[in-house]
């Protein structure tokens, strides 16, 4: 079970690698040489120990080296997986854009991407979710069980869509 949630962890998106790159290369190439030139400005003015563009740009120097040493890790072991590929588009597998209705008949949308590339907020969940989870092989009119911490919940699935291949 631990080497599955491990394995599912390195799912993306073309598009979810795509911004993880772009991310990469803006830290890279334009964001951490403008800081290691702030600091190396701020070290040449003398006593490091009052000097507050020194100080922080040091610590900002370590939050971006510590972002592009996450995101080439994560690139390196991702797996990308193009949804548009997707064969068996009657059935929930990552990708798919699912809409289903719980118990009380209120209805939701949710799209099940990667963990580094989910955002609620946009109804993208992330594939070890407890809703993906529970949506995973199911198809149209299937009913599964969701486990919530108030308890078992029954969904319903309503529609499942893939993105079109370019």
């Amino acid at each position: 079970m631990v080497t599955e949630k491990i394995a599912l962890n390195r799912y993306l998106s073309p598009y979810g690698a795509a911004l993880m790159r772009r991310e990469l290369r803006e830290l890279a190439q334009e964001e951490r040489p403008k800081v290691v030139e702030v600091v190396s400005w701020a070290a040449s003015n003398g006593d490091r120990s009052e000097n507050a563009d020194y100080h922080y740009g040091k610590r900002r120097l370590r939050e971006i080296d510590r972002r592009i040493r996450f995101l080439t890790r994560r690139l390196d072991q991702a797996v990308i997986v193009d949804p548009a590929a997707q064969k068996n588009r009657d059935r929930v597998f990552f990708g798919a854009t699912v809409c289903y209705a719980d118990e009380e008949d209120r209805e939701y949308k949710v799209t099940i991407l990667g963990a580094d590339e989910a955002d609620l907020a946009r109804g993208e969940v992330s594939l070890i979710s407890p809703v993906a989870r529970a949506l995973m092989r199911a198809r149209v009119e299937d009913e599964v069980t969701l486990h919530t911490p108030s308890g078992p919940m029954i969904i319903e699935v309503l529609s499942i869509s893939y993105p079109q291949s370019p």
